[in-house]
Parts: C-alpha cells; structure tokens; sequence
C-alpha cells in the first residue's frame, strides 16, 4: 500500500552535492591509491566520466557508470530508473540513457538511502513517478539529515576537500533533496510493468534500508552496495551507524538462494554468468565470515581491539583486496558494534582522553624535539605508525613545532604513497594538507 513520506535528505554519503561539485578540483582523492594497481577504479569519484554512451546489459537494461551507477529499465509502459548517482553526475547519466529510451519515469527504486544513489531523484522524477523504498530509509534519511553538519566535515577530509577555503562552498541549503518516497516496503514488493516483472528484496547490509531488485526474467539482480571489488566498508571512517557483518552474509544467503545470472552492482562492471556470480558471492561472503568469526573468538579469549586489528588477516583464498573497506577497520567495527566503547581497563571509565597526558610525557622526554628524534628512528625503521604516533603526542605538547610539523608531514606521505586503499589515501591527504597549513603559518 502506498505510504507518502515528506523526507529532507542529507545528500550523498551525507554532503555529496558538496564533493561532486568539486570532485574535479587537484587536490581531490590523490591518484596514489589507484597507481598502486591495488585499487578498483570503480570506487574513485571520477569513474564514469568519460562514458559516452549508456551501456547495454540486454535488452531492456542499460548502465550510465558513475561512483554510484544509474540502471535504467524500458517497459514499454514506462521506464524503471534503479538509483540515480551523485548530484553532479545525474545530468550526464540522464543524457545517457534518455538517448536510449525517453518515455516516462514510472519508478525510481533507491537501493539505500546513500547521496550516490539518491542525489539525482530530483532531477529524474515526474509528477507521477512513484520513487520505491525501503521502510527503514525513514529513519536513515532522518539520521543523515541529523548529522548533516558533521558528515560535510567527515566527508570532505575523507575525500579530499578543502573546508579551509570558502565557506560559501558548503551550502547546507543544497546537500539535501526534497525526496518524497511514495512508496515503502518491509521485506518484499513485487510489480509488473509491461511485461517486466519487478521484485524488491530487503538485503540489510552497508545500511539497514538496504534492497535487492530482482528481474526474474532475465535473472537479474540489482544489489546496490551488497557486493563490491573490495572487502566491504564494515566501518567506514567518515562514520556510521553499525553495520552488522551477519546482516551481509544473510542478505548474500538471499541473492545467491535467487540463483542469478546477471550482478549489477552499484559501484563496478556487471558479472555475467551463474557460475562466476556463485563464486564471486560465495567468496565474499566467506571472507566477511571468517573476519567476524575471528574477532568473535579473539574477543572471547580476552584479546584487545587494537591486538586484533593487527592479527586478524584474510587467508589467501579468501582476500577480496581491500581497496576501500580495510580488514582492520571492520574488525574494530564488529569489535566495538558488539561491545561498545568500554575496553574493560579502568582509566577508560573517566573524562581524561591518552591525549591529556601526551604533553607531561613530552616534557618528561626533553621536548618536542626529542621525541621527533626518536620518531625519525622509527620512521627509519619502517615503523610509520609508531613514528605518527610519537609525532602526534610531540605536536600536543608544542603545537607549532616545526621539526615535528616537517616530520609528520614526511610520515603521512610515506603512508599515502604506499597507500592502495582510496579511503586511507583520502584521510592521509587530509592530514598532509592540514600540516602544510600549519607549516605554512
């Protein structure tokens, strides 16, 4: 039954409409990640930009590629359009596949509530477009407008945006779409239009809104952001709610029980072929499985979150890449989702942060500089964390100190050029902007 829902959403991964625009810009995602040959292009913000023309998957499904691909499905009573990209990418992909076919938009169906999958709603719906949901994305919509201030903060640092300059370039006004969804499901909505048929799966995953569009036809199956060319954002750093690892592989359970012969994912090329879907599911699922698996069973033997974060590696047969999720990062995610912030040491109960001790441990050292020296023995050593580490407690004891401000600048650029992940490249290029700021003052 159709349910009217007046929703502001805070655009993109919150603040797309932000990013897009100036997704162009030098400094942007720097291309080290994408050089080290270890990171799908597919999850970098310019992919797409070359397209020409929409790309046919058969005869009815076509593709404008983006970070956030747009699927258009013909009807003949209308066309289906299956989320709709970045804000600044929705114009082109709507020139793509409008060349293809430009009947009336009788559906938008979003497969989460992502700004790279709703950011071009405003712009494809008509007035009777009925734009598809899941119930949960009420409250994901609500949430992201929520932190609409802080996500423009987290997701210009992590995709490399300058918030130091004009202010009048983070227009809150426009991060947001009136999304109107007029229609919303709980676990499955089936509809025909012509002679396609339409059935949408809830597959709780990166978000709790999450959906599968299946076309049983042609055994096709549309899952948004459920499977990518690298071990999946369990905790991706710009933050989030918790993604749950067992929500992941129930949903894969449900796409490979579908038996599909046609993937169209979100971010990436489509995978043809029964067989190769079946493998290409089959490992993920296991490579998220063996990741929780293993943080479940170091937690119960009393390890740390930061020892597991170390330990826990993906066995060969199992190593998906880590070009945008980090095995790292989602073994904190499940660590943390399950038993929040408490780490069971005493000290952690109160209001005093490490950091508050950094500056006495300093002194206590000989200064700033001191430490610096020993973080350039580490550094030569290759221990760059440790080297970052001793840096960031020298620079809060001496803010401005050039010597520690020049060394953790070489420290983040090491980390950036050895760097194949685009999310870690993004947040280091963060940090060497900031401390060339400051060098610069």
């Amino acid at each position: 039954m159709p349910v009217s829902v007046k929703l502001l959403i805070g655009c993109a991964v919150v603040g797309a409409s932000f990013l897009a625009s100036t997704a162009g810009q030098a400094d942007g995602y720097n291309p080290e990640a994408l050089k080290s040959g270890r990171a799908d292009p597919s999850m970098h913000l310019q992919q797409g930009s070359d397209q020409r023309e929409a790309q046919k998957i058969n005869d009815v499904i076509y593709k404008a590629t983006g970070f956030g691909n747009t699927f258009m499905v013909v009807t003949g009573e209308g066309n289906v359009i299956i989320d709709t990209s970045l804000p600044s990418m929705a114009p082109r992909h709507k020139a793509l596949l409008t060349a293809v076919s430009d009947a009336p938009i009788h559906s938008i169906i979003l497969t989460h509530g992502h700004g790279d999958h709703t950011g071009g709603v405003a712009l494809w719906q008509e007035a009777q477009t009925q734009v598809i949901a899941q119930q949960n994305s009420v409250e994901f919509l609500a949430y992201q407008k929520r932190f609409n201030g802080l996500f423009i903060q987290r997701n210009a640092a992590q995709f490399g945006f300058d918030l130091a300059g004009s202010t009048d370039a983070v227009k809150l006004e426009n991060t947001g779409a009136n999304l109107q969804p007029n229609q919303l499901f709980d676990q499955r909505m089936q509809f025909t239009l012509g002679a396609q048929q339409f059935e949408l799966i809830h597959t709780p995953a990166e978000t709790y809104d999450a959906l599968t569009v299946w076309m049983p036809q042609y055994k096709a199956a549309f899952v948004g952001d459920l499977f990518y060319r690298s071990f999946p954002n369990i905790y991706t750093l710009r933050g989030t709610k918790p993604r749950w690892a067992l929500d992941y592989i129930d949903s894969i359970n449900r796409v490979l029980a579908l038996e599909p012969e046609i993937l169209l994912p979100s971010h990436g090329e489509p995978i043809m072929g029964a067989a190769a879907i079946r493998a290409d599911l089959i490992r993920y699922r296991a490579a998220i499985q063996y990741v929780h698996d293993e943080t479940v069973k170091g937690m119960n033997a009393g390890r740390d979150v930061y020892a597991l974060m170390g330990e826990i590696k993906l066995p060969a047969e199992l190593d998906i890449g880590e070009a945008y999720g980090w095995v790292s990062w989602s073994v904190r995610g499940i660590y943390e989702g399950y038993m929040g912030w408490f780490d069971g040491q005493p000290v952690t109960m109160y209001d005093q942060s490490p950091q508050s001790v950094y500056g006495d441990l300093v002194r206590l050292a000989g200064g700033a500089e001191a430490v610096a020296a020993v973080a350039q023995q580490q550094m030569n050593d290759k221990q760059l964390v440790k080297a970052l580490r001793l840096i960031e407690a020298a620079l809060e004891a001496e803010p401005n100190n050039k010597v520690a401000l020049t060394m953790r600048l070489q420290i983040l650029t090491a980390l950036r050029k050895a760097s194949g992940n685009l999310n870690e490249s993004g947040w280091l290029n963060y940090g060497i902007k900031q401390t060339e700021r400051q060098l610069a003052d």
